[in-house]
């Protein structure tokens, strides 16, 4: 994969998207890093489902804490890994109104130090919520880098890298968005939409299937 066609395939992402987004449901930085880490091994529908209903009810760190763990689990439930996740997001409240005046901290170690963010939740916090040119690597984005050869490793972390490094600045804030999409509904994991594909003649994939 060269340099060319790098561009040429973010180029025509670009054309075909120009102003992508998450499909998470949000209207806050907050809102943003709840749903994000209720996201993680579920899917964006899910999260949407339950938070379409918790926050119109709680939408800040003062209100989801006076809910409780218990309280946040009945609008959570029917989310993966519920538990563990309603623990992490009112431990997260918790530090976000001692430390930070209820307000999500534009820096990454901050965002880091809050339970259950881990370095993907806050690359997409700080990309999606305050435009930062960084790049969140799910299973998604490291699917499509390695299938395609844009950016081959062995790992998210060494995905993130490579992007960070082959990605020209014009793109990078919206990179991350234009591979999950196409990730989650063109390059998907089992069999690859490859015939609808618009960037098929620059993809590298040797085993290509004409769907």
């Amino acid at each position: 994969m060269n340099k060319e066609k790098r561009l040429e395939i973010l180029t025509r992402l670009r054309n075909e998207n120009p102003h992508p987004t998450t499909e998470l449901n949000f209207s806050t930085p907050f809102e943003l890093l709840v749903a994000v880490t209720l996201s993680a091994q579920a899917t964006d529908v899910s999260v949407n489902k339950a938070t379409d209903k918790l926050f119109p009810v709680a939408n800040t760190p003062e209100a989801i804490y006076a809910l409780g763990v218990d309280g946040l689990k009945e609008y959570i439930k029917t989310i993966g890994l519920y538990n563990a996740k309603a623990e992490n997001v009112i431990k997260a409240c918790k530090i976000l109104i001692d430390e930070h005046g209820s307000v999500v901290p534009e820096n990454r170690e901050a965002l880091e130090a809050l339970p259950g963010v881990g370095r993907k939740t806050a690359n997409v916090v700080l990309n999606t919520a305050f435009g930062w040119p960084t790049i969140a690597v799910d299973t998604h984005i490291f699917r499509v880098s390695n299938r395609t050869k844009f950016a081959v490793g062995k790992n998210v972390d060494l995905v993130e890298q490579k992007l960070l490094k082959v990605v020209p600045k014009e793109f990078k804030v919206d990179v991350h968005h234009w591979l999950i999409l196409h990730g989650r509904y063109t390059c998907i994991a089992r069999k690859p939409r490859c015939g609808s594909c618009i960037i098929e003649d620059l993809c590298e994939y040797k085993d290509k299937i004409d769907i």
